[in-house]
């Protein structure tokens, strides 16, 4: 499937980066026959983690945040590794002296150098797949989700990456992380060109831009959604974060896209919009409250969906969609304009826009027959959880039907939000219940209580439950006809991770469940309507 490359072939893709030692045919036969059969022997394998390494496979020994591979270079070569790229001049030292008989290579950026590495392996599927990256802190997973749909009903094959799962023309696999390591990501992409893809849409973190997981794919469109405070653990002010997403826009790291797709009802794509410019993209907008080239207006809202009228450079028409609230008019409105750049069609995306259905875990409704609506939700910041009850209210006609939210906040993640996001819960819910989400190392006893001032600041009504099975259950027992009952943080997540085990827990499940034992009588089997 791969072209054969021999050590010295592969290992030429990051020349630029590396402090070579040399391995010339002469320098090679200066120590020893082996040393030369090694560089000159085909590269069977590329792999960043040692447990994956077999025989005949090069390691890519690199730092990282919460590990070093480059302590598990000894693994590797018991494994059978080839040779070693190392980011470690220390590492790079001790190969030469204890192990002269393998091909090494010493380079400046492990991350880098694997990209590169990547690229070339698997026979550079980043010139056969013209790709589309969202970024931003709220709606990636929807609008590449979206985006990868469009595409499809256009008559395009493509590859999806992101959060809830990959999409390999048509296969759907799990996914491990919002944005893959290069290398993994490669492989994906070089198997959906492989099977025809042309497109690939995908989630771009900011932790990903961060640490260069993303090099060497170019991207034709780049989205930007929105920026709201998270992931502080990791890159400590809003500075840091703003400055990680820039990274796609802004040509310092990666190529600068040919267009570049901003919500211009975010205060930083303001920013974005000059950067962009200044590097040579097109600078596309889009919004339902700023002015802008992709403008939803007339929005009305229901339960099931939303319809609006939109204007476009690219044409005018009235948009009926089974997405529903206002952040998926502009997450639709993101996904046309992408795919749009892309050259589709307006009047054909415009013929699918009915087609495209809700994301799992994104206000995802539950309907076991009961007279109240109950949707799971991914919002996991103050922000998300803002929007996400601001939509409920609209749901619920005045005096008749109240907001009940349950939320929990990450263990081992940023605590600055924990009291902002009680505070958003509190404001815009008339009863809150406040439980565990992942609290990994943490006690989640703790979580709760660090959570707590800023849901009594409100003064809304509020219990504390840790165990969220049970919370759900004290969620949905306290609805009553006319409600809306959010289920916020884990969305399409089927795990909760704990502090000493990791257990299956899908929070529609759980609340089908609950609502099934609290007597009511699902249609079907269907656990929701995104099924």
């Amino acid at each position: 499937m791969y072209p054969s490359l021999s050590w010295n072939e592969l290992t030429q893709n990051v020349t630029a980066l590396a402090r070579r030692d040399g391995w010339s045919e002469s320098a090679a036969r200066a120590v020893g026959a082996n040393m030369a059969r090694a560089a000159d022997l085909a590269a069977l394998g590329l792999e960043y983690d040692s447990r994956r390494i077999e025989a005949g496979s090069v390691f890519v020994a690199m730092r990282g945040g919460t590990t070093d591979g480059n302590r598990y270079i000894d693994t590797a070569l018991r494994e059978g590794a080839l040779g070693i790229v190392t980011d470690s001049p220390e590492a790079y030292t001790r190969l030469r002296n204890d192990h002269s008989g393998v091909p090494s290579l010493l380079v400046v950026d492990g991350r880098t150098a694997l990209a590169q590495l990547s690229a070339a392996f698997f026979d550079h599927p980043e010139r056969k797949l013209h790709a589309i990256g969202v970024t931003g802190t709220n709606g990636k997973t929807t609008t590449a989700f979206l985006i990868e749909s469009l595409l499809n009903l256009s008559g395009r094959s493509s590859v999806l990456v992101g959060t809830i799962e990959n999409h390999i023309a048509g296969e759907v696999r799990p996914s491990i992380h919002t944005t893959p390591e290069s290398r993994d990501l490669f492989e994906l992409m070089a198997e959906g060109a492989a099977r025809g893809a042309t497109e690939l849409s995908m989630e771009v973190s900011s932790h990903a831009l961060h640490q260069g997981r993303v090099a060497e794919v170019p991207f034709d469109v780049a989205v930007f959604t929105n920026l709201t405070r998270d992931h502080l653990d990791y890159h400590r002010t809003m500075e840091e974060y703003f400055a990680a997403k820039r990274l796609l826009f802004d040509g310092s790291r990666y190529p600068a896209p040919r267009f570049a797709v901003l919500n211009a009802d975010d205060p930083y794509s303001a920013q974005l919009a000059q950067i962009a410019a200044a590097v040579g993209s097109n600078v596309v907008t889009y919004a339902v409250n700023a002015t802008a080239d992709w403008q939803a207006s007339k929005i009305e809202l229901t339960p099931s969906g939303a319809e609006f009228q939109l204007t476009s450079p690219a044409g005018s028409a009235h948009i009926n969609s089974a997405l529903a609230g206002e952040v998926n008019v502009l997450n639709v409105l993101a996904a046309l304009a992408a795919v749009n750049a892309r050259g589709a069609d307006f009047a054909t995306l415009i013929a699918t826009v009915p087609q495209l259905r809700p994301v799992p875990g994104r206000f995802q409704p539950i309907d076991a027959g009961q007279p109240f609506t109950v949707i799971v939700d991914y919002a996991h910041t103050d922000d998300a959880l803002r929007n996400l009850t601001s939509l409920a209210r609209k749901l619920v006609p005045t005096g008749q039907g109240r907001i009940v939210t349950l939320f929990g906040c990450g263990g081992d993640r940023d605590r600055t939000k924990r009291p902002k996001m009680g505070q958003a819960a509190g404001e815009g819910s008339d009863f809150v219940v406040v439980t565990s989400d992942n609290p990994r190392s943490e006690d989640p006893e703790a979580i709760l209580t660090e959570i707590l001032p800023g849901v009594q600041a409100t003064g809304v009504p509020h219990v504390l439950e840790a165990d969220r099975a049970k919370a759900i259950s004290l969620a949905l027992a306290e609805a009553r006809p006319g409600d809306v009952v959010l289920i916020a943080g884990k969305g399409h997540e089927k795990m909760q991770i704990l502090r000493d085990k990791t257990i299956h827990f899908d929070d529609a499940e759980v609340a089908f469940s609950t609502l099934c034992t609290l007597g009511y009588a699902p249609a079907s089997n269907a656990i929701n309507s995104n099924s």
